[in-house]
């Protein structure tokens, strides 16, 4: 026969201040493990993370250009770093149309 014991039941999370489940079980079990918190660093202002799309081929001749370039010694060339170079060649009157 199991013993009911009432300090482990999901109305004494609440009955202690808990919000949630969640949070009671994190407050009993895991309070002395949290590491202290630290306030969020600032965002860089100078870029910014995007996701963009790109076709397979496209995707395996820009790593083909970037171990290229790492070939040549270029120990800093990456995917963002080639992108870069390239948008400061483009020339938007040779761009085809259609794109």
């Amino acid at each position: 026969m199991a013993i009911h014991d009432e300090s482990y039941s999901t109305a004494s999370f609440f009955e202690n201040g808990s919000a949630t489940v969640e949070s009671g079980i994190e407050e009993r079990y895991f309070a002395d493990s949290k590491r202290p918190s630290r306030p969020p660093a600032d965002k860089p202002a100078h870029y910014k993370v995007i996701c963009i799309s790109l076709y397979t081929q496209d995707l395996e001749r820009l790593d083909d250009m970037v171990d290229t370039l790492k070939g040549r010694g270029f120990t800093k060339a990456s995917r963002s770093a080639l992108i870069r170079a390239a948008l400061e060649q483009v020339d938007l009157a040779k761009v085809p149309r259609g794109i």
